[in-house]
């Protein structure tokens, strides 16, 4: 992964042999984020094995999740909506760069930025459900799922990421040791849905059945790339399934696009047994961003819209 992301800065900065700077482990979260998306989308894995064999290294943009906010209160043992994700990316430098409200699909989007490698460092887009702007019986449906949610950090976890808060660098062993459980909080907490559950979810919000099997893993990853219909172009050509219409922003400096969401099997409980479903898994997407004049730096802001446009590729898997 570290050959195939450009994040040689980061993976280097304020790191040692023997201690690990906040800004070295937001990258090797991040690599591992992005290994493990590939992993799930086989669509994603063939895109960055053609950029890989014509000599690119992915710029890796941004990763977009989604959490769960009920309208009061913590969700199960997670900290609500994004706070479940949020209490990770501030110890390791991150800020919020922007608010993107979604009413169409009663969510709320937040990008978060890295405050000194914010264009080498990937963002994250951390979008919420407000489960209170929908009916009472959904509402009980959610609790329900996602209320039983655990909390993955342990204690040496939560003192890797203290430390992180503080200024200080962490020891390559504490930060080898404390990695795997921060990435497990980039999963679902929740128990296996029930699939009559699942079910009523999808018939009022597919972006609540989505979180209901995937939880909080990246729903897609992002590359930056030069020309984005160009590419799109490319990867159509190529058989992989591209999204018709390229997303541009308000201001025309933000042209993105993506890949339909690959399909995977999930579990459901079902009275007293299991079964498996077939449902949306997480999809990749391709993104171009010019420079702000105003700025004279790379336009790293979202568009409520071509948030809106790109969250339809799960339904189109």
């Amino acid at each position: 992964m570290l050959e195939t992301l450009d994040l040689d800065r980061a993976v280097a900065a304020g790191s040692d042999e023997l201690n690990v700077s906040r800004i070295g482990f937001a990258a090797a979260l991040n690599a591992v984020l992005f290994d493990r998306l590939l992993e799930r989308v086989p669509t994603g894995a063939a895109f960055v094995a053609d950029q890989r064999a014509r000599g690119h290294r992915i710029a890796f943009d941004h990763g977009a999740l989604r959490t769960i906010r009920f309208g009061t209160g913590p969700t199960g043992e997670l900290p609500a909506g994004q706070e479940a994700l949020t209490r990770i990316l501030e110890p390791l430098g991150y800020r919020l760069g922007g608010v993107y409200p979604l009413p169409l699909l009663k969510m709320t989007g937040r990008a978060w930025v890295h405050d000194e490698l914010p264009e080498q460092l990937p963002q994250f887009f951390v979008s919420e459900l407000h489960v209170e702007q929908f009916d009472a019986p959904f509402a009980a449906v959610a609790h329900r799922v996602f209320g039983a949610s655990t909390d993955p950090l342990d204690s040496a976890a939560r003192l890797t990421l203290d430390r992180y808060r503080r200024g200080e660098t962490v020891s390559l062993d504490d930060a080898v040791a404390a990695l795997p459980t921060i990435v497990a909080a980039f999963g679902r907490q929740h128990p296996i849905p029930d699939e009559a559950d699942y079910a009523f979810l999808l018939g009022h919000s597919a972006e609540a059945a989505w979180i209901a099997t995937e939880g909080n893993v990246f729903n897609h990853a992002t590359s930056r790339v030069d020309d984005v219909a160009a590419e799109a172009d490319r990867q159509r050509s190529l058989g992989l399934p591209v999204k018709d219409q390229v997303e541009i922003s308000k201001t025309g400096r933000v042209r993105q696009t993506a890949f339909r969401a690959d399909p995977v099997i999930r579990m459901f409980k079902d009275a007293d047994r299991a079964v498996e479903r077939q449902v949306p898994g997480s999809f990749y997407e391709i993104i171009s961003r010019d420079v702000d004049p105003s700025t004279g730096r790379l336009d790293l802001s979202f568009d409520s819209g071509n948030a809106a446009g790109i969250f339809q590729m799960t339904k189109a898997a």
